[in-house]
């Protein structure tokens, strides 16, 4: 209000000096400036009473780069709404109200360049007389509202020549190859119960007695994508790395299937060609940061191939991944490795081959 109060004085000032010095010209002036003043005032004020702000956002989870339509609904008290605006975070300029009027209505097109959970703050009302005299924030205030952001997914996209994309390619058909050949992991004892087909007939024939297959879990065998977020040079790399291992991950679930690591877990998440798990993996995702650390131990036992994704720019294979006893070996990085031909690109990053590579700068380990 200080832009009415100032002219008000400035008309009280006015009305004073032609009372002192009798210049009746000074009148007029001077009581329509305190009318004025008092009028923006009021009017302002009784405007402002009574408004609400509400706000509805189209959809709790967004993909990244993904349109989001933001509804903002603005209503007056007992009478209409004087002239104004809406600002809002979202807003590259603040809306202006459409005076005269009980209701305003703005839609905003909102998109997110990048993952994580975002907090958008709720908007509000500002009142304002046309002259600008009078300013005042009305009496309702939208509400704060959250979205997460997802990961974008992208295709994944062989490299020629140099790289016929067989290590993507063949991690997605490996499954039931390598299930085959880890299908007996041994034999012990018939137990009551075992189905007949898992029985195994020539220690029958050898007389050494009822012995039956142990077969390996078959999740052993799955394509493993393990997401190391660490030592990642910009948050762009970051970034890159975790949509990597998300389309990697819905391009092997729809192939056959695959598993999921995700940092902090010593479990993987387990994806059929359905997708039934996937919202919440890609959910976890996206909450992701730079000071997680994976379990590396979980290669351990894995029989499948394993693909690698980090968020530094190594230019050795890092030892966890070069001790794996899997199937495949495969890593993909942001950037490119130096003397190598990547076969396949992901979301800004590449993948390398490692299965048959005893070069010296690819046989090296880092800590």
């Amino acid at each position: 209000m200080r832009g009415a109060i100032s002219i008000g004085l400035l008309g009280a000032a006015l009305v004073l000096t032609g009372a002192l010095f009798d210049a009746e010209p000074l009148y007029v002036p001077g009581i329509s400036f305190v009318v004025l003043a008092g009028f923006c005032s009021a009017w302002v004020a009784a405007g402002a009473r009574g408004v609400t702000v509400t706000r509805t956002v189209g959809a709790r989870r967004a993909l990244e780069d993904e349109p989001v339509a933001i509804s903002i609904t603005v209503r007056a008290g007992r009478m209409t709404l004087p002239t104004g605006v809406i600002e809002d975070p979202l807003l590259s300029k603040p809306a202006p109200l459409v005076p005269g009027r009980k209701t305003t209505r703005i839609q905003i097109n909102a998109r997110f360049r990048r993952r994580g959970r975002k907090l958008l703050a709720g908007p509000r009302v500002i009142v304002r007389d046309p002259f600008g005299l009078a300013v005042r924030p009305g009496s309702g205030k939208g509400e704060d509202a959250e979205l997460l952001v997802l990961p974008r997914i992208e295709p994944v996209l062989a490299i020629p020549p140099g790289g016929d994309g067989a290590g993507i390619a063949g991690a997605g058909r490996a499954r039931p190859h390598i299930a085959a050949e880890v299908d007996l992991d041994g034999l012990r004892q018939l137990r009551p119960g075992t189905p007949a087909s898992r029985i195994f007939w020539p220690s029958v024939a050898r007389g050494a007695g009822m012995m039956e297959r142990r077969l390996r879990a078959e999740s052993d065998t799955r394509p493993l994508v393990l997401l190391d977020p660490r030592g990642a040079a910009v948050d762009e790399d970051l970034d890159a790395a975790v949509r990597a291992a998300a389309s990697l991950t819905v391009h092997l679930a729809r192939a056959g299937g695959c598993a999921l690591l995700l940092p902090g877990e010593r479990r993987p998440v387990i994806l059929e060609p359905t997708m039934g798990g996937w919202p919440h993996a890609h959910a976890r995702l996206a909450l992701v940061d730079g000071a997680m650390r994976p379990s590396l131990g979980a290669l351990a036992g894995r029989r499948g191939p394993v693909l690698y994704v980090a968020a530094r720019r190594v230019h050795r294979s890092p030892r966890a991944l070069a001790n794996a006893p899997g199937g495949g070996r495969i890593l993909v990085v942001p950037g490119e490795l130096a003397g190598r031909r990547p076969s396949f690109s992901v979301a800004g990053c590449h993948g390398y081959e490692l299965s048959g590579a005893r070069a010296p700068h690819t046989s090296r380990v880092v800590a």
